[in-house]
């Protein structure tokens, strides 16, 4: 059975059962779990909630202990959040860690990210539950409770990982009690959204069920980018026995959306002056990317005893692309490649690539267990992970169709070709086996050592190129806690990430370079000053090989990029009615080692120096259940290319919202307004080097307006 039949079908029958069943009372007993969901665990943390911060999250770490113990830098948003923030993508919830910036993250294609400067992996950097899933399309956020994000390597606990960290979305599951909520959602010029989440037990309590359901009209702040998408998910939960708990889950979507190329420099000297809502993929034949994705994920548990467990854990997820652009590239009047004509000009061209798939599969067994020798204490685990991928594509087509113009824009006839049929073209196995002891040395002092060794295989079909290599992963730290509330820690870790894949228009072009070692040394320092009020601060230093075009247009590693930065973060109520959330991180990079003047010493692109968020939320005492909340974010100017010739002005933006909680019968309803970039600021918010350089507006102001109807 697909996939997609197989998530369908079952979240029918649970739906169908959810409102056939009588109703639980708020009363009844819930099953607990076996295991606590402890297969990763976490480390210093901002989690944005507005309540206390969250002891513990899902990804960071093995062992299953507080966060202010951790040695390792994290940020947790919880679906609380998210909800009250109208936050319906990553790209919406990144606005709060300014760790995060954007990379290539194109409307109506996929969400890309950076963390402290480095560009995530599409292929490596994201997670569901642990598991990696491809991040080449909008990940939809209807089923998830968290979003975590680890800032810094992950070679321990996840093996292949950009140095920069990665993006963890944990799965919602089913609830000890009944959940029925809807929200209806507009914003923009005219996107509206319907979501509906369903959980519960079954008559059966050892049975429970959790549904989402989404359906989408996208109207993007760009004019022409619309589309649509549909998102169905189920997780189902089977407590076999007090001591084993079997959980699965499954979710499919389906997105069509125009994309939004970006703009290149005006005579590859100067800025475009244009309007945020422009579009350049505006040409008759411009059709929408049409993607469809689906997961299905198992997860078993299994407690011995109070101080041992096991997990397995698996997931398949199915990914399938068409994309279609006019896209816009170079001045062929002027011979400028990249750049745009002095008098607004540009090349479109026709490009096809039908058919695009990737199929990975993730697996992970684990045993984790505590005990003592003597007077020290360990807390240990050992486990085996697995993980395999196959891509395939046509050849694209990528040829001139025409001249139109930023002010003036000209319909330009289609080539009429289509992309060659589809093949296998590369394949991935990863296989690992993990070791950490977590060493009670004193009661303040903790030590936490351990190693992944890692045997990497690749198959590039088309180029006739494999690699076969391994790696060993160490990572030690130190963990120091004079007091209960506060700790202060000392981490070395080696990372691996997948060799970069030569863009369109070089010589090796989707040629992927092979494996490569990075290197981290992290301090930091935290403290839970009461309650609810969390501080920390991390310093940073990375170091991997730089990647990029060379003057004979073949992309090669060559040298050293080395990211060195500052990250400082406070949560908490400064009164029993205002909560505050702090973030920044200051950033130097630096690329060295290329033998090349115009390189050598330079800082890495579409990176600032500083970057900032702070947000507010007022509880107004006059008015039972209304907030107010203002985020203000700022960022500093960017390299807009490797050799640092032209950089791009910083910008400050201001986004406002407002809540309000209240009962319509016996219903509860909560009522959000969120205005973005309400000074209506006109900025560059993504540049990046990408296929010769692009710049992409951030977003005019925007109005969001939903209601969440629980009963």
């Amino acid at each position: 059975m697909s996939a997609r039949n197989f998530a369908v079908s079952t979240i029918a029958l649970a739906v169908s059962q959810a409102f056939t069943v009588s109703a639980f009372a708020d009363d009844a007993p819930a099953v607990a779990p076996a295991v606590a969901p402890a297969e990763q665990a976490p480390s210093e943390v901002v989690v944005i909630t507005g309540k206390n911060a969250a002891p513990r999250a899902s990804v960071a770490g093995f062992t299953d202990m507080p966060l202010l113990l951790t040695p390792a830098s994290v940020t947790v948003l919880s679906r609380e959040k998210m909800q009250d923030l109208n936050i319906r993508s990553t790209t919406d919830a990144a606005k709060f860690d300014a760790s995060i910036s954007d990379a290539y993250n194109a409307v109506g294609y996929a969400e890309q990210f950076s963390i402290r400067g480095f560009k995530l992996d599409n292929g490596s950097s994201y997670r569901k539950d642990g598991m990696i899933i491809p991040g080449d399309t909008q990940i939809p956020l209807e089923n998830k409770e968290a979003i975590e994000v680890l800032k810094g390597l992950a070679g321990l606990q996840s093996g292949m990982a950009t140095p920069g960290g990665i993006i963890n979305y944990v799965t919602k599951r089913p609830t000890a009690t009944p959940l029925r909520s809807v929200t209806i959602e507009a914003s923009e010029r005219g996107t509206v959204l319907g979501a509906v989440d369903v959980g519960g037990r079954f008559e059966d309590r050892r049975f429970g069920y959790r549904v989402n359901v989404a359906g989408e009209r996208l109207r993007s702040y760009v004019k022409g980018a619309d589309g649509h998408r549909n998102f169905i998910s189920g997780a189902f939960d089977w407590q076999i026995s007090p001591q084993a708990l079997l959980q699965l889950d499954a979710d499919y979507q389906k997105k069509s959306q125009v994309s939004v190329p970006g703009f290149q420099l005006i005579n590859n000297a100067t800025l475009p002056k244009i309007s945020a809502d422009n579009m350049l993929n505006n040409q008759s034949w411009s059709y929408p990317v049409e993607t469809e994705s689906s997961n299905i994920g198992a997860r078993f548990s299994y407690q011995f005893n109070q101080d041992w467990n096991a997990t397995v854990s698996a997931n398949s997820h199915s990914f399938k692309r068409d994309d279609y652009t006019a896209f816009p590239y170079g001045c062929g009047a002027q011979d400028l490649y990249p750049g745009f004509c002095a008098n607004g000009d540009y090349d479109v061209y026709d490009y096809i690539s039908l058919g695009e798939r990737k199929k990975p599969q993730a697996m992970q067994a684990m045993v984790q267990g505590k005990f003592a020798t003597g007077a020290v204490k360990h807390a240990v685990t050992g486990g085996y992970s697995f993980y395999k991928n196959s891509e395939k594509w046509g050849d694209d087509i990528y040829e001139y169709a025409g001249t139109s113009n930023i002010f003036h824009p000209v319909a330009v006839k289609p080539t009429g070709l289509t992309s060659g049929p589809v093949t296998e073209r590369r394949s991935d196995r990863e296989r690992a086996v993990f070791f950490q002891d977590v060493v009670g040395l004193t009661e303040q002092l903790t030590l936490h050592a351990g190693a992944r060794h890692t045997q990497v295989e690749r198959n590039q079909l088309a180029a006739k190129a494999a690699t076969d290599e391994s790696f060993w992963l160490p990572n030690v730290s130190l963990v120091y806690a004079p007091l209960a509330n506060v700790s202060a820690y000392a981490s070395w870790a080696e990372g691996l990430e997948r060799g970069g894949i030569a863009p369109k228009q070089t010589s090796n072009q989707k040629e992927a370079l092979a494996p490569s070692l990075s290197k981290q040394v992290e301090l930091g320092v935290k403290a839970d000053l009461y309650k609810d009020l969390s501080l920390a601060m991390s310093v940073f230093q990375i170091r991997k090989g730089l990647e990029y075009t060379d003057a004979r247009n073949t992309y090669v590693r060559n040298g050293q990029a080395q990211h060195r930065g500052l990250e400082l973060s406070a949560q908490g109520h400064a009164t029993p009615d205002l909560m505050l959330a702090f973030t920044a991180m200051a950033l130097n990079t630096e690329q060295s080692g290329t033998g090349q003047a115009a390189l050598d010493g330079k800082r890495v692109t579409n990176v600032p120096k500083f970057k900032s968020s702070i947000y507010a939320e007022y509880a107004l005492p006059q008015v039972a259940g209304l907030k107010l909340n203002a985020n203000w974010q700022h960022a500093g100017k960017k390299a807009f290319d490797p050799e640092n010739t032209f950089f791009v002005p910083s910008y400050n933006t201001l986004n406002l919202g407002a809540s309000y909680a209240t009962r319509i019968g016996a219903t509860s309803a909560i009522f959000r307004a969120q205005v973005y970039n309400a000074t209506d600021k006109f900025y560059w918010r993504d540049v990046t080097p990408d296929l010769g350089g692009y710049l992409f507006p951030g977003a005019e102001r925007t109005f969001k307006l939903s209601a969440q109807l629980d009963f």
